[in-house]
């Protein structure tokens, strides 16, 4: 291998361009084969990109928040032995709007605190060519992205605080949110941390403004439009889960070693909404003007939570083709690459119905937006245990313990009306009691 280039991907059929989001690697720094080089973003999702060969990155082309055309150079990666451009001669990153790149500062003399930085290291820091050697802080050779070192600089914080940050990005790199949420713990703790500004200085409530990540941007560009485009109604039933519960912990390991998949509650869901739309499929559909065109196929998409900060709903798709251990390989396939950022944009795309399972994150139950051009979205609340009357053959209405989870159907009332919704979420209850059981 004497040179490979990277070049910007096709994220899907409909995708022309993509943002670099991250650099994962720096020039001069070595990469393996399939190591994730950068972070890339569309209007649709951000995905990790690993390189395609091992070696020396030789150039970094593009900052990080640009956005160019599919085919467009990002990096080149060469040969551990040849010699780099950025070695001699180092390329400023170009940066809209911000001074230009301070030189590196002279190595501190023994009397400088290591962990005392001057303003001008921290600019540099923060501006600091890609090609060129980061100034030396202390005697970590830590990387902090630039935005995380602009924020630390802009709220005061030192970089060895910076250092004792732990976390929680990939390889355990300190992100925005955890440089926010130290800030914000410090506040609590009275540390002399300077006072946050009011809004209106003399009487009104302290604020801090953060900016939307890119995640958080684009759903909520989705949420406005789905709100605008569908008249919005949801309907709620509740769903004994007791029996399935059992199933599943009775018969857990043994699916997990026939079929090399953890046997979870979503595969039970998503083939309960397929039997359920057969019977209803004016709910997998979608509304072109005043015509509705019907699904013969079922698309599920199953969102997946991003850790605390959001939530992409990849598709499974010709799921009422799939047997029900090639349904739960699916569902459990997309989920790892949903969380993993290795999914593309085409695999967002092309939805009939939607469920999402909010249990396990504590929820009870909600109020879902629709996921557009769909015309209905299902929610699973939380399992718990509640006293419930049922009816015993032999003793009549007994108070028995049950394993109960509320549903939510969020659904375009132009086309679904509530005795369509309610008669949905009746078949869905019906199925799903009825697993488990033998019958």
């Amino acid at each position: 291998m004497a040179r490979v280039e990277i070049t910007m991907p096709q994220m899907g059929e409909s995708i022309t361009e993509g943002t670099v989001v991250e650099w994962h690697k720096k020039p001069g720094e070595r990469i393996e084969q399939d190591e994730t080089l950068l972070e890339i973003g569309t209007d649709k999702v951000d995905t990790d990109v690993p390189s395609p060969a091992g070696g020396i990155v030789a150039e970094i082309l593009v900052a990080e928040g640009e956005t160019v055309d599919v085919g467009t150079l990002l990096a080149v990666i060469t040969d551990e032995n040849e010699e780099t451009p950025e070695a001699s001669e180092p390329a400023p990153e170009p940066v809209s709007e911000a001074p230009e790149p301070a030189p590196e500062p002279p190595a501190p003399v023994a009397s400088d605190p290591p962990d005392a930085p001057s303003d001008h290291a921290s600019e540099a820091a923060a501006f600091a060519p890609r090609g060129a050697p980061a100034p030396k802080e202390g005697t970590s050779d830590s990387f902090f992205s630039p935005l995380v070192r602009s924020i630390a600089e802009q709220e005061g914080v030192s970089t060895a605080e910076l250092k004792s940050i732990t976390g929680s990005g990939r390889d355990g790199r300190v992100t925005k949110k955890d440089v926010l949420d130290y800030v914000a713990s410090r506040s609590e703790e009275g540390d002399g941390f300077p006072e946050l500004q009011p809004v209106e200085p003399s009487e009104g409530p302290e604020v801090r403004v953060v900016k939307m990540d890119r995640t958080r941007k684009i759903i909520a560009e989705h949420m406005v439009r789905s709100k605008a485009t569908s008249p919005h109604v949801t309907s709620f039933a509740e769903v004994d889960m007791t029996d399935l519960v059992a199933f599943i912990q009775r018969e857990k390991e043994a699916f997990l070693e026939r079929e090399g998949a953890k046997l979870t509650y979503t595969p039970f869901f998503v083939h309960a909404a397929i039997e359920a739309l057969r019977e209803h499929p004016v709910l997998n559909a979608s509304v072109d003007g005043d015509e509705i065109v019907l699904r013969d196929d079922f698309h599920i998409n199953v969102a997946v939570a991003i850790g605390k900060t959001g939530l992409v709903a990849p598709v499974v798709r010709n799921a009422g083709r799939q047997s029900f251990a090639d349904l739960a390989r699916s569902v459990a396939d997309v989920a790892d690459r949903a969380r993993n950022k290795r999914l593309q944009p085409d695999d967002l795309q092309g939805g009939t119905f939607t469920i999402t399972n909010i249990g396990p994150i504590g929820g009870i139950k909600g109020t879902p937006i629709i996921n557009q051009p769909q015309v209905a979205i299902l929610a699973v609340g939380r399992i718990q245990k509640r006293p419930m009357v049922i009816e015993d053959p032999k003793l009549g209405d007994v108070i028995a313990v049950r394993q109960m989870a509320w549903l939510s159907l969020s659904y375009d009332h132009r086309i679904i009306d509530g005795a369509m919704a309610s008669s949905f979420l009746t078949s869905f209850v019906r199925i799903v009691e009825s697993m488990g059981t033998g019958s």
